[in-house]
């Protein structure tokens, strides 16, 4: 106790435990949907660990890139199993933040009083996102490549800054070594420091307001004598035991995957990015991971050239404008309750509708879009029919919401 007190007296070390362990207090009807919040941290560190790894024996060079990655791959002691940690730590990280933002759309964890937990968490997800592209240039394949050409490309479609802030991204007039070099760079520092400090913001603010819960009830507004609320358990030990299993179930999954299939059908590793960089071979197919395919789709999906500025302008606008539109759901969700329990046909017609068109779009930028692979239509078709249905979900939610039929909310948790 004497090394304790004395850490104490110079760092609010039981402090900090208390508050936002020991002595907070979380609804103790949390289901397994609340998996995915503390499943995206222990990823986060994982990705953090196996990168700093991965740094020590990677080279930043158009020459050396791929050939240091086989290195990694071939002659590092267990470099493979670290790499391939990595790499599908990245889908594995998407997927998680995919569910937890689900979970939060389910149950009203984006409604006030938790505007700022949900616009911090939507910052996360799109530096998330650009930690991602600028990470998969680095092992310099051949989807790399050209995955990165194509994307950085996007941004010259923008009016008058375009080609000046795609030259910048680049740091040249095409895809070079110091395109390589700044991207490590913002994949291995500024990235990863960005993003914890988000996520303590985040988790911050998150233990200020408390938790939500599936049913959508405030715990703090019913406490006992000693003001703790009557609805709610000290996350430790108990969430951390639940969350400790959690973590356990998730990890046999992550191994089994890393073990056995880690390219997944390639769909967590491309074929393509198993051959170096060849300015004179384009993929027969450039497209990015999955976790990035939605948007992708939607940007393919607008192709009326008659628009001003051309159908690639309104593309990338639209792509921009489908991730934007989640920052705005706090004040586009106007129903008076918060649960899905309560609400009525019209928000969860319109929530599953929207999980099946995100899906469907994901599926779709993978697929070229003049072929035929769902049904009768050609796939640019069903990818425009996502777009009108995507952005109905936001755009029409203000209406919907405020006259779906709703249950009133319980004044206790169930």
């Amino acid at each position: 106790m004497s090394l304790l007190n004395w850490i104490d007296d110079r760092f609010p070390l039981t402090k900090v435990w208390n508050e936002h362990m020991a002595q907070y207090y979380a609804p103790k009807n949390f289901n397994v949907w609340y998996f995915f919040g503390a499943l995206s941290l222990v990823v986060l560190v994982l990705q953090i660990v196996t990168g700093i790894i991965l740094t020590m024996h990677y080279k930043p060079d158009v020459d050396l890139a791929f050939a240091s990655v086989e290195y990694i791959m071939r002659d590092v002691p267990a470099g493979w199993f670290v790499r391939y940690l990595h790499g599908v730590g990245a889908s594995m990280f998407f997927l998680v933040v995919y569910l937890h933002m689900f979970r939060a759309m389910l149950y009203g964890s984006h409604r006030k009083p938790r505007e700022l937990i949900w616009l911090l968490g939507m910052v996360i997800y799109v530096a998330l996102m650009a930690e991602a592209f600028f990470g998969y240039l680095l092992p310099w394949g051949n989807m790399s490549y050209w995955g990165a050409q194509v994307i950085i490309s996007l941004f010259g479609a923008i009016p008058v800054i375009g080609e000046p802030l795609a030259e910048w991204i680049r740091g040249d007039f095409v895809v070079s070594d110091a395109t390589l070099t700044r991207f490590f760079a913002f994949h291995v520092i500024l990235l990863p420091l960005l993003l914890a400090l988000l996520v303590y913001l985040h988790i911050v603010a998150l233990h200020k307001v408390g938790s939500n819960n599936p049913d959508g009830v405030e715990i703090k507004k019913n406490k006992d004598k000693d003001g703790n609320p009557v609805d709610g358990i000290p996350f430790h030990p108990y969430y951390t035991v639940k969350d400790t299993f959690g973590v356990a179930v998730f990890m046999t999954i992550f191994l089994g995957i890393v073990f056995f299939v880690p390219e997944l059908g390639g769909w967590f590793l491309e074929k393509d990015n198993f051959a170096p960089a060849d300015i004179l071979q384009t993929p027969p197919d450039i497209v990015p991971l999955w976790y990035l395919t939605p948007y992708y789709s939607i940007l393919r999906a607008v192709t009326f050239e008659w628009l001003p500025g051309g159908a690639k302008l309104w593309g990338v606008i639209a792509m921009g404008a489908a991730i934007v539109m989640f920052f705005f759901l706090p004040w586009l969700d106007r129903a008076k309750v918060r649960s899905i329990r309560y609400r009525g046909w019209m928000y969860k017609t319109a929530l599953t509708l929207f999980a099946v068109t995100f899906v469907m779009l994901g599926y779709l930028g993978t697929k070229n879009p003049g072929h035929v692979d769902l049904f009768l239509f050609k796939n640019v078709v069903w990818a425009q029919i996502g777009l009108v249905v995507y952005f109905a979900f936001f755009l029409l939610m203000p209406i919907y919401t405020r006259f779906d039929p709703t249950k009133p909310e319980p004044d206790r948790v169930g």
